[in-house]
């Protein structure tokens, strides 16, 4: 019973569900703050993204005539329980993992790719051919970035398990301890670029600017989401929050893991999760805020293009150079 009243805990309230709800969301506000800031505009309040949340969970939902209900309506709360799944094999600060399994990585990206795929079911049942045009764009999208993606993971996976029977991991729990051990990766050479290619990844996993090439408000009116309404409309975007906080936090885990004040018990573990909360804000501010205030949207044949040659080189160079041992 105790053991299921924790479990139940860390599902909802941390590192679970409202632990990512609050941060995921304050990490939206800042983000538009700061992007209005920089483009010398006032910019919304902080707390914008969950009014815009409360107000779409407040208004009717419209089912298009030609929709497959169950799947239109069902597609953003499996994008959500997925992300909210994600949450808990990562590691935050010292506090560790809630759950955690022997490939813990390959678990996140297929859970990553459920999500995308929920987007796109979503708008495919819809009917809409705005809708159509979002979901092929959001495909290209993800054919862009799993590559480069794949290959970070590997890289990582090769350098945190060298001494295993493997001599590669797909352990968060691993590669925790390893940077616990020896500091974090971003310190090694050889993973510069694959840090580099990390933060390029994150905001078209995200959907940010100016990645943005599924909805594309100005093109294609909303694209995938353009027949979304009230709560599912509210699920998505609040799917958008939290995985900018899942994306951010994915990265510190894996790159700037080991940080620690060497604090003894719950006061060490608070101030270790602030400090690694404080990181992901400023990966966030790094791959997110920085593009989405100075670049225009890119057409889709130049993600594609950008995704497979400079991330994927800069990958796949982090990659060579971490397996002939550099």
């Amino acid at each position: 019973m105790t053991t299921f009243l924790i479990n139940l805990v860390q599902l909802l309230i941390f590192p679970g569900l409202l632990f990512c709800v609050v941060f995921g969301v304050l990490m939206a506000g800042i983000d538009r703050k700061l992007v209005a800031r920089m483009q010398r505009r006032v910019g919304p309040p902080i707390l914008q993204p969950w009014y815009d949340f409360l107000k779409c969970c407040g208004k009717e939902t419209i089912i298009p005539r030609h929709a497959k209900k169950a799947i239109f309506v069902g597609a953003p709360y499996v994008g959500l329980a997925c992300l909210i799944v994600i949450a808990l094999f990562i590691p935050v600060g010292t506090y560790g993992s809630a759950f955690s399994a022997g490939a813990d990585l390959v678990v996140i990206l297929y859970l990553l790719t459920i999500t995308g795929v929920a987007l796109i079911v979503g708008a495919a049942t819809s009917g809409s051919p705005y809708a159509g045009v979002g979901l092929s764009r959001e495909m290209v999208a993800m054919i862009s970035y799993e590559l480069p993606f794949v290959l970070v993971l590997l890289t990582v996976g090769r350098v945190a398990g060298a001494g295993t029977d493997i001599g590669c991991t797909f352990s968060l729990s691993t590669i925790a301890a390893y940077q616990a051990a020896n500091g974090p990766l971003i310190t090694h050479l050889a993973l510069i670029p694959a840090a580099i290619a990390m933060l390029l990844v994150i905001p078209c996993e995200v959907g940010s600017h100016p990645f943005d090439i599924a909805e594309a408000e100005t093109e294609i009116c909303e694209g995938a989401l353009a027949e979304y309404s009230g709560a599912p409309l509210g699920v998505f975007r609040l799917s958008h929050y939290i995985k900018m906080y899942i994306m951010t936090a994915l990265f510190c885990a894996m790159f700037l893991g080991g940080i620690s004040t060497g604090i003894a018990g719950v006061a060490g573990i608070v101030v270790d999760v602030i400090i690694f909360l404080v990181l992901c804000g400023v990966v966030s501010f790094l791959c997110m805020t920085i593009p989405h205030a100075i670049c225009a949207r890119l057409r889709v044949e130049q993600v594609f293009k950008f995704y497979w040659t400079i991330v994927a080189g800069l990958a796949a160079f982090s990659l060579i150079l971490v397996w002939v041992g550099l």
